[in-house]
C-alpha cells in the first residue's frame, strides 16, 4: 500500500459522497488549469494558473495570469496539473512534481477558489518518474484511478487505485501498446465506450484508443485513430484533452505544442468520437491562454464561472490577434509596432492596457504593459512605440477609434485620430497606418483586421 504522509491519514475520514456530481446539464462554462512556459525558459512558472470560457474555445486567463496556488511539498514544482470533479461534486487536483520525481501533488477544492489538504504521494518505488497524473472513477470497482506515465526500458501508462486520495494501491501497468507513450488522457462511458488519448514517441503525435472495459490492458490494441498533430516539419505534439461542447454534439481535441516551438495549443472538432475525423479548427477561432503549457479542462455551472471571476479577477490588458495570420499578435520590438508568432519572449510586448483614447475617450489608446509610459503611436504612417510626452500632436497621434472589422464584423478594425480613413494594418508584418476603404482588396481588409483577446 503506498499512502501520502501520516500527518494526512485523517482527511479520508472527513470525506463525504453522500453529496451528488452536479447535473450535467447545468454546466455552462469551463476551466482550465496549466502550468507557464516560454520558448527561452524566462517565462516558466511550475504553479498552478487558471482560465475560464464560456465557448471553450476562447479563454480569459485569471489572477492577471498569475499564479492561483503554489506547491510547498516536494520539489516544489507543479507540472501537469488535472482537475476532476469527484463523486461529490467538489474537485480533485493532481499534478507532476517535476521532472524525476516518484510523487504527485494532490490538493483538495470545494470550487477552485481555495485550495486545501496539500499533500504528496508516492505512485511507485521503482525509480521512475511519475508524469502527467489524470485520474477518473471507476464505478465497478468503486474507486478512482490515477494513470500516469513512468519508463523503465520505455514509457507506459501506469495506474493506481484509491478511494480517498490519501491511501493508494500499488501501480501496474495500464496501456501498454508495445511502444512507448505518455500523457494518457481518458472520457469514460460515452455512449457505452471509453476512450483513452495519448502522445506515441514513435512518431511525436495524438492517438485514440478505445474499449468498453476500464480493465488495464484493454485499451492496447484498440487504437483507431490516426496520428494528428501540426503540419509541420519536426513537430512533436502531446498532452491531449478531449472535451465536449455544452452546446452542440461537436467534440474538441487540444494538443499541445514542444517541438518547433513550445507552449503553443493545436487544436482539432469532430461530431463523432467513434470515428478517424477530428478536424483542425482555425488559430483564428480558439485562443489559449498566453504561456499557458499542458493544460487541463474541466465543465463549471455559470455559479462556480461567476465565483471565478470575482475571486481571482479577468485581465487587465489585452492581445490583438492578426486576421490573416493568427498565430501573430501585435507587439512592439525595438520601438516598431509589428505582428510576431506567439509564443515569443519577452511575453509582456505583446501585452496592451486598451485605455480612453487621449485625445478623444470616445477613440481608444495602446498602453504598453511591460512600458507604461509608453504607447502606440502613429509617426510618419509608421506605428512605433513613444513615450508619453503630453503634446496635442501625440494625444492625436496615440489615438485610435475601433470600428467593425474590415474583413470580419465580429472582429476590429482601429481608424487613426490624426487621419480619418487610415487604419492601422500589417505590411510585410510591421505596423503602419494605409488607407481602408469596403472597396479595398481583400488582403488589405484583413491586414487590417484583428481580434481583441488576452
Amino acid at each position: 500500500m503506498i499512502c501520502a504522509s501520516l500527518a494526512l491519514t485523517l482527511i479520508s475520514s472527513v470525506m463525504s459522497f453522500t453529496t451528488k456530481p452536479v447535473e450535467a446539464a447545468l454546466y455552462s462554462a469551463y476551466v482550465m488549469g496549466y502550468f507557464k512556459e516560454t520558448p527561452n525558459g524566462s517565462g516558466n512558472s511550475p504553479n498552478l494558473y487558471l482560465a475560464v470560457s464560456k465557448d471553450g474555445l476562447n479563454w480569459t486567463p485569471l489572477n492577471q495570469n498569475n499564479y492561483v496556488l503554489k506547491p510547498t511539498e516536494g520539489t516544489g514544482y507543479l507540472r501537469d496539473p488535472f482537475f476532476l470533479r469527484k463523486q461529490d461534486g467538489t474537485f480533485v487536483i493532481v499534478a507532476t512534481d517535476n521532472w524525476n520525481s516518484e510523487y504527485i501533488h494532490i490538493w483538495d477544492s470545494a470550487n477552485l477558489t481555495d485550495f486545501t489538504n496539500e499533500r504528496l504521494v508516492r505512485m511507485n518505488t521503482s525509480g521512475m518518474h511519475a508524469w502527467a497524473p489524470e485520474t477518473f472513477y471507476d464505478a465497478s470497482k468503486g474507486q478512482y484511478a490515477v494513470i500516469w506515465s513512468g519508463n523503465t526500458d520505455r514509457n507506459r501508462i501506469y495506474v493506481n487505485y484509491t478511494k480517498d486520495f490519501v491511501n493508494f494501491t500499488s501501480p501496474k501497468v495500464y496501456f501498454d501498446p508495445g511502444f512507448s507513450v505518455i500523457d494518457g488522457h481518458m472520457e469514460v462511458n460515452v455512449n457505452g465506450y471509453n476512450y483513452l488519448y495519448y502522445k506515441s514517441e514513435k512518431d511525436f503525435k495524438l492517438y485514440g484508443t478505445k474499449s468498453t472495459s476500464l480493465e488495464s490492458g484493454s485499451f492496447n490494441s484498440n487504437t483507431y485513430t490516426s496520428g494528428y498533430g501540426p503540419n509541420i516539419s519536426g513537430s512533436h505534439i502531446e498532452a491531449p484533452i478531449i472535451m465536449k461542447s455544452l452546446t452542440s454534439n461537436t467534440w474538441w481535441l487540444w494538443g499541445d505544442s514542444y517541438n518547433p516551438v513550445n507552449a503553443v495549443f493545436y487544436a482539432w472538432q469532430t461530431n463523432d468520437l467513434t470515428s478517424n475525423s477530428w478536424t483542425a479548427i482555425d488559430r483564428k477561432d480558439y485562443n489559449a491562454p498566453l504561456n499557458s503549457k499542458h493544460a487541463t479542462i474541466a465543465a463549471i455551472t455559470l455559479t462556480e464561472y461567476n465565483n471565478l471571476i470575482a475571486k481571482w479577477g479577468a485581465p487587465e490588458w489585452n492581445r490583438l490577434k492578426s486576421y490573416n495570420y493568427p498565430d501573430r499578435y501585435i507587439r512592439h520590438a525595438n520601438y516598431t509596432g509589428r505582428i510576431d508568432s506567439a509564443p515569443f519572449d519577452p511575453t509582456s510586448n505583446m501585452q496592451w492596457k486598451i485605455v480612453p483614447g487621449l485625445a478623444d475617450s470616445g477613440g481608444v489608446s495602446f498602453q504598453s504593459v511591460d512600458n507604461p509610459s509608453m504607447y502606440l503611436r502613429q509617426s510618419s504612417y509608421n506605428v512605433v512605440l513613444a513615450s508619453k510626452d503630453n503634446t496635442t500632436a501625440f494625444k492625436n497621434d496615440a489615438t485610435f477609434y475601433m470600428t467593425n472589422g474590415f474583413a470580419d464584423s465580429s472582429w476590429t478594425s482601429f481608424q487613426s485620430y490624426t487621419y480619418p480613413g487610415y487604419y492601422i494594418r500589417h505590411s510585410n508584418y510591421v505596423l503602419k497606418l494605409s488607407q481602408i476603404t469596403n472597396s479595398s482588396s481583400v488582403t488589405d481588409k484583413q491586414d487590417s483586421t484583428f481580434k481583441i483577446c488576452y
